[in-house]
């Protein structure tokens, strides 16, 4: 069943709809146990937000066969999927999507063929949907970037230097590539002038970073319930999201925490939430969310003015809303 966020736009929920058995027919496993783990993440399927910003910004283009957008749109969420995979076993996340992650119940190194096998799954989708070299090599570039980005995140684990620059860097690369890929593969495949197809990267780029912020802050005071996922989980895991930055900035009080690194006792955890809030560091972060949300918004005017220009404004606005 297709997230809710889409009731608004029942075009793209129809189109989501359709795409959601599609891509259970994409990823055809021997290995039966594991086949089925992986049918039920695609399942649980989150907001479909990269394939729904795809087919929205598909509609700035030319009309195109529904088969080739809909390969499009499957090759940015297998991608994104596989992806996943392979962050909880670097994280260790037991939960992901409110089910049992695949290295949980498989093991490491079963979850990490799984993440590779749905790399092909992305690639074989990518296929379909184009033979053009040139659009060939913006996805490798953009997978290279978002595996970079997941290196980087390693290389800064339990780093309390780390700054505000370092931190887009990885953002930039782990979360909002694909947002990237996402919007220019929509105007791409369609035939869309260039003008849109790097409106639509940069815009996909700066919705990318504010999602990610967002979803960083909901790590300090968010719940399990509303994440579907561990709280404070980065933190454990020895990764430094901007909350923390901003605050460790400001109070000398996280340091000697933050030096236990996987030490950390749940009232040192708890202790470090409260100091996080306290000190500024989740409205600091909230600050650079609306900031990049506005520049998203103020780019999105600068399309052509067309019922898939009005829903994007209004996708953006309720997805990087503070509630959500």
């Amino acid at each position: 069943m297709v997230h809710q966020l889409w009731r608004q736009f029942p075009r793209i929920q129809t189109k989501l709809a359709e795409l959601q058995p599609y891509l259970l027919k994409a990823v055809n496993l021997n290995n039966q146990p594991i086949h089925h783990k992986v049918l039920q993440l695609l399942k649980a399927s989150g907001k479909l937000l990269r394939p729904g910003f795809f087919y929205i910004f598909s509609e700035f283009g030319q009309p195109t066969d529904p088969a080739i957008l809909r390969s499009g749109a499957a090759s940015v969420e297998l991608l994104h999927v596989a992806t996943l995979i392979h962050d909880d076993v670097i994280d260790q996340s037991p939960v992901r999507r409110g089910v049992a992650t695949v290295h949980t119940e498989f093991g490491q190194k079963n979850a990490i063929y799984a993440g590779d096998y749905l790399f092909t799954c992305y690639f074989t989708e990518v296929l379909k949907a184009t033979s053009d070299p040139q659009n060939m090599h913006r996805h490798i570039d953009a997978m290279q970037l978002i595996l970079n980005g997941e290196l980087d995140q390693m290389s800064y684990n339990y780093s309390t230097h780390m700054t505000q620059a370092d931190y887009f860097h990885e953002i930039t690369g782990k979360t909002a590539e694909l947002f990237r890929l996402s919007f220019e593969q929509g105007a791409i495949l369609t035939n869309a002038p260039e003008s849109i197809i790097k409106l639509g990267g940069q815009i996909g780029l700066r919705i990318g970073q504010a999602y990610q912020i967002l979803d960083d802050i909901l790590d300090y005071q968010g719940t399990t319930k509303k994440t579907k996922k561990p709280v404070l989980e980065d933190l454990q895991s020895g990764v430094y999201t901007l909350p923390l930055i901003f605050a460790n900035q400001i109070s000398k009080d996280l340091k000697p925490l933050l030096a236990k690194k996987q030490q950390l006792s749940s009232a040192d955890i708890a202790r470090v939430q409260q100091i996080v809030i306290d000190s500024g560091g989740v409205s600091k972060s909230y600050q650079v969310a609306d900031r990049l949300t506005n520049e998203a918004l103020d780019l999105i005017n600068q399309l052509p003015d067309q019922q898939a220009k009005h829903d994007l404004k209004e996708l953006t606005q309720l997805l990087l809303s503070r509630e959500q």
